[in-house]
């Protein structure tokens, strides 16, 4: 084979919710690897596939776009990789342009683009099925002589019509290559004649449904209601939060269970010493704090991706758009604020599908209020320890209720944010909310517990390395000096992270925090979760607890208003110098990473100041 066939890469363009990413599933399986592009955030993923004729072909999955006029950094990448335009970013010898086959409209538009750029491309015309089902009747001969394309169609959750496109790559890859590029920049005269164009071509080659898509309809009816819709939503919401609490119990028992029964065979059957507390009370107390709450992100997960497949997140975006306009936020903004449930970090990167730049950066900076699942940890902690475990209402997990509470202070402080940010700062108006509404899908089981099953693998990288690595520091900062000969005190109030700890905890006792919470605030700025961690770490070198006992250890020393303060400082505070750096990257600078950490500092500390000042005072 030549080294021309191995080079041979094909780049998938198309509009958002056309099933794009699922048909470079289908084609590439496990052969990808997923990247970000040279000096942006936007995530690149590739990967290879074998074509009929043995032609091993590189898959370049592309953000979604409606035009090579780009107006959101997405679709800049989109188009500077299609034009040859990004560093570092060899160009794609053949597009194809994924298209859903029940939704032609703006596809034919994006297509007429593509082909004036001069590269080799093909038509797949996707979720065929579903158009067939529907009665819409496209002439596909005729499409493909109008286009000037080769025309195939595909169903890519079933792998239907893979063979015949990539017999189609094979063919323009053995056959004419590129042509000059004829693609600029379209004046306003040039773009109504390509949308007549579009049209002529819709009207001549596409029929409409004989079955229209009604279930659509009703669902929307319902759905999309400004009663009914919010009611369903705030529904939806108040559930997955109940589960995320509920339904995980039983497998965080076990696992804490197994973590403990680990130490305590640790401490039995290894020596006293050093390297005894080590593996015990660093390791296996620290990671095994963190660990122990996989089962709640991994529900929290299963939601997000399960509500994202099945076409419900863009209804959600469109309910939300009048709070959001409210707020000053953009109705796009929702889709990120909930990406943020998981991690501040795709949230933020997501932000891109906002046009406008002042509309961006304000999400961006509200965003890591919303309340990510590296929170969970500390939330479900604190809660265990102080919130009995009982059911109000008749229904209502209590726990449950006061997680959601949580959440709710997340998000509504960050919609606070927003209308302060564009009251005081840019007091322009918002751009009017448009977004394509996807046909309801049933959502693919593969694709969830593959979804599901990435985001445990990075939660577990994450514990087996930040997370360790900060334990095993903590650990010797905790047993570093021991303690002198006829010491009074307890050992650790002589080493290091006593040191520190008390060095630091004048500024944080007027919002109640104690000095091991000082202590476990540092590391915790690597991720979140880290602190219950440290603390799990403090407690078992200092033999107050740890392990399974933290909630237990917790509850007997810290009175009700600090642990209700340590609540509200992380509603707020800022602490994940990941989330920092991809702000920087987002923003092309510090300023605005600085503006966020400062404003979030400040609003946990008054959070935190007034929560336990209150609580003390009824509590008296």
């Amino acid at each position: 084979m030549s080294e021309a066939v191995l080079g041979t890469r094909i780049a998938l363009v198309g509009n958002p919710n056309s099933g794009k990413t699922a048909l470079f599933n289908a084609l590439t399986g496990a052969r990808q690897k997923v990247a970000n592009y040279p000096g942006v955030t936007v995530e690149r993923k590739e990967g290879v596939v074998l074509t009929p004729g043995g032609r091993r072909v590189s898959v370049l999955d592309l953000p979604g776009t409606y035009s090579l006029r780009a107006r959101s950094p997405d679709e800049a990448v989109t188009r500077d990789v299609v034009l040859g335009r990004l560093a570092g970013e060899s160009l794609p010898e053949i597009l194809v342009c994924v298209a859903d086959a029940t939704n032609l409209r703006l596809v034919l538009r994006l297509a007429l683009e593509l082909k004036s750029v001069g590269r080799p491309m093909v038509l797949a015309l996707n979720m065929f099925d579903i158009a067939e089902r529907q009665g819409i009747r496209i002439d596909l001969k005729g499409l493909s002589g109008a286009l000037g394309v080769p025309v195939v169609t595909t169903v890519a959750v079933r792998k239907r019509g893979l063979n015949d496109l990539l017999s189609q790559v094979d063919a323009l890859a053995a056959g004419q290559g590129a042509t000059a590029s004829l693609w600029h920049e379209p004046t306003a005269v040039e773009l109504r004649q390509a949308h007549r164009e579009a049209e002529r071509i819709m009207r001549t080659y596409v029929k409409p449904p004989l079955r229209p898509d009604t279930w659509t309809g009703r669902l929307d009816g319902l759905l999309l209601h400004p009663v009914v819709g919010t009611a369903i939503l705030m529904l939806i919401l108040f559930l997955m939060f109940q589960a995320v609490f509920s339904w995980a119990t039983p497998v965080m028992d076990l696992i804490d269970a197994g973590f403990t029964w680990l130490g305590q065979a640790v401490a039995h059957y290894m020596p006293p010493g050093l390297l005894q507390s080590f593996i015990a009370d660093g390791l296996i107390a620290g990671v095994g704090s963190v660990v122990v709450f996989l089962p709640q992100i991994l529900i929290l997960f299963f939601f997000i991706i399960l509500l994202e497949d099945f076409g419900y997140m863009a209804r959600a975006a469109f309910l939300m758009d009048r709070l959001m306009g409210v707020a000053g936020l953009h109705g796009r903004a929702f889709i990120p604020l909930l990406s943020s449930f998981a991690c501040a970090i795709p949230g933020i990167m997501s932000a891109r599908v906002i046009d406008n730049k002042r509309d961006r950066l304000t999400t961006i900076l509200v965003a890591p209020l919303t309340t990510c699942s590296a929170r969970i940890p500390v939330y479900t902690l604190i809660i265990a320890a102080f919130i009995p475990h009982r059911t109000v209402w008749g229904f209502a997990n209590l726990q449950g209720l006061v997680m959601f509470g949580l959440y709710a202070a997340g998000i509504s402080s960050a919609l606070i944010v927003a209308f302060i940010v564009r009251k005081l700062i840019w007091r322009s108006a918002s751009e009017p909310f448009l977004i394509e509404l996807p046909a309801y899908k049933v959502p693919d089981p593969k694709n969830v517990a593959r979804g599901v099953l990435l985001r445990g693998q990075i939660f577990l990288k994450r514990a087996g390395t930040i997370i360790a690595s900060m334990m095993v520091l903590i650990w010797f900062l905790s047993s570093f000096p021991a303690a002198p000969a006829g010491a009074s005190g307890p050992a650790i109030d002589y080493s290091f992270a006593g040191m520190i700890g008390h060095f630091i905890h004048p500024l944080l006792a007027p919002i109640g925090f104690t000095w091991q919470m000082a202590v476990a605030l540092i590391p915790g700025m690597a991720a979140r979760e880290v602190a219950v961690g440290a603390l799990g770490t403090v407690y078992a070198v200092s033999g107050a607890g740890g392990g399974g006992m933290l909630a237990a250890t917790l509850a007997h020393q810290w009175p009700l208003a600090t642990a209700l303060s340590f609540l509200a400082w992380y509603v707020f505070a800022p602490q994940c110098m990941s989330t920092l750096a991809v702000v920087r990257r987002e923003t092309g600078g510090w300023l605005w990473p600085v503006v966020m950490f400062s404003y979030m500092l400040a609003l946990a500390y008054v959070a935190a100041f007034i929560v336990f000042h209150t609580a003390a005072l009824l509590a008296a």
